[in-house]
């Protein structure tokens, strides 16, 4: 549904920065999987990547018509009062500053938001919501991060009626790559997905336009934009 037109929604993408290596070069970059700004644009949309600098600015969203917060690193425990967990991983406080700030302005600024892994940990954390530091110590199983680098599978089971549902169905099998996962839920949104050992793979923040957040990777399903098909359709109801 790719479009060539002047209504091809502008979709921001967060993204990291990390010490990369590409071509003669190994040097501090901003960077981004590919897959996400494959899914934007084969959804319709035009990615925009944002990197974790400088001061973001109400006039700078309101050249976007919708967001994505990215998966990646673990948010800093202190942000939702909790000592650092031997098993969290390194922290880049200066992406959680940033993002935070981002989703914050979306929000009063009614974007579309798709939060994705890490993303949707950092709206409940945003929200006064809190997080399992190390998941498996909670559920006892690796199944939703074999080891790093390697995806795994989880089957989600969504509740009938909710955003998510209408877009994907009430049953799906999911890519995940997470050892942390939401505890305390923050006031304002709503779980409506569910892993077979019960932790919470799918939000939505009814009060808002379009808020909805996966604790799995949508973007590495190639097959399946649903989820993106449906930002992208809210970005376009915004801009027009």
């Amino acid at each position: 549904m790719v479009s060539n037109g002047s209504d091809v929604p502008l979709i921001g993408v967060t993204s990291y920065l990390e010490q990369s290596s590409f071509g003669l070069w190994d040097v501090p970059a901003a960077v981004l999987a590919r897959t996400y700004v494959d899914t934007v644009v084969a959804a319709g949309g035009m990615p925009v990547l944002l990197p974790p600098v400088g001061r973001w600015l109400p006039e700078h969203l309101s050249r976007l018509d919708g967001l994505v917060l990215a998966g990646g690193a673990d948010i800093d425990p202190s942000r939702y009062g909790q000592a650092t967990h031997q098993r969290t991983g390194a922290l880049r406080l200066e992406r959680d500053m940033s993002e935070f700030s981002l989703f914050h302005l979306a929000l009063e600024a009614d974007l579309p938001v798709l939060a994705v892994c890490r993303g949707l940990q950092l709206v409940n954390v945003a929200l006064g919501g809190t997080l399992h530091q190390h998941l498996p110590d909670v559920v006892e199983t690796e199944s939703h991060c074999p080891k790093p680098g390697v995806f795994g599978t989880n089957e989600v089971k969504l509740a009938s009626g909710s955003a998510v549902a209408g877009f994907i169905g009430d049953h799906v099998s999911v890519r995940c790559h997470h050892h942390q996962a939401i505890d305390q839920l923050a006031t304002g949104l709503v779980a409506v997905g569910w892993a077979a050992d019960g932790t919470i793979e799918a939000v939505e923040m009814p009060e808002a336009g379009f808020v909805l957040g996966v604790q799995w990777h949508p973007e590495e399903d190639a097959a399946d934009v649903r989820l993106f098909e449906g930002l992208v359709q809210a970005a376009r109801r915004k801009k027009s």
